[in-house]
Parts: C-alpha cells; structure tokens; sequence
C-alpha cells in the first residue's frame, strides 16, 4: 500500500460514496486510475465497502458496550452473545475485560432485561459492567491510515 492508496482510504472515511471525478483529483489521479486502484484495494480485500447505519436513526434509542470477565472460554460467551439480534459485535480482548459487547436496544428498559436476562445468566459470564451511550450520532468510524 502506497501513499496514493492511503490518500484514497482517507477520502473513502468522510465520504464513502465519493464519485470516482470528485476522488481523482483529491488523491492526484484521473477518476479512472482512481477507480481502478480502489477495486484493486477491494480485490486483495484491503478495503471493505460496507454500509453502516447509526441505530439511532432507524429507532433505537439506548446502546451501551458491556464489559465482561469471563470464567472459561471467552469465545463461547461471544458466540452466544453474537447470536441475539441486540447484540452489534463482539471483541475478545486482553486486560481488565476479556470480553466486548456493544448492544442497540429500543429502550433503556430492554437494555436492563436483555442484561439481566439474556447476559448475566450465559454460563462463563462472571461479571460485568455497562458503559450507556446517550445521543445520536456516538459512533464515528475512522481509523488513521498511515
């Protein structure tokens, strides 16, 4: 990955749906060269073209990230965790929590009941802690590109 590359990476993190006439010239290519470097970046799967929407928008009104210590295997709570709809994703991790969950519910109240009833009694889960988002548009997907 080169300089040109990287430029792209930036351009496609404010706009994703950045016309390829509007891309070349900001990266210092022809809109065609710019297109073709981003379906090489796609090809070698060095890039992901995804839609992300912000839960917020489309009727759900609480999210959190939960914390979670597990005893036993991490990866079995994230697999049962990943399979309710509430849950956006999961992350195995090291240090203080071996577990990451961000859940979108409609209401603070399911929120409540899907930790209590759905969360605390997976097997392996032996704490947890709830970090509430309040607000719309909390999530900002951008990654420095070097």
């Amino acid at each position: 990955m080169d300089e040109i590359d990287r430029a792209i990476l930036r351009e496609l993190q404010v706009d994703g749906r950045i016309p390829y006439a509007d891309l070349g010239p900001k990266v210092g290519l022809s809109p065609s060269a710019a297109r073709l470097r981003l379906q090489r970046l796609i090809d070698t799967n060095a890039v992901q073209v995804v839609g992300v929407t912000d839960p917020m928008t489309m009727g759900q009104q609480t999210m959190a990230l939960l914390g979670l210590r597990i005893d036993g295997d991490p990866r079995a709570v994230a697999d049962e965790l990943a399979r309710h709809d509430e849950v956006v994703y999961t992350v195995l991790t090291s240090g203080g929590f071996d577990l990451f969950a961000e859940v979108v519910c409609s209401q603070p109240r399911d929120l409540l009941d899907f930790i209590n009833d759905v969360v605390r009694p997976i097997e392996g889960v032996a704490s947890l802690e709830n970090f509430p988002y309040f607000g719309i548009h909390t999530h900002r997907f951008l990654w420095h590109v070097d």
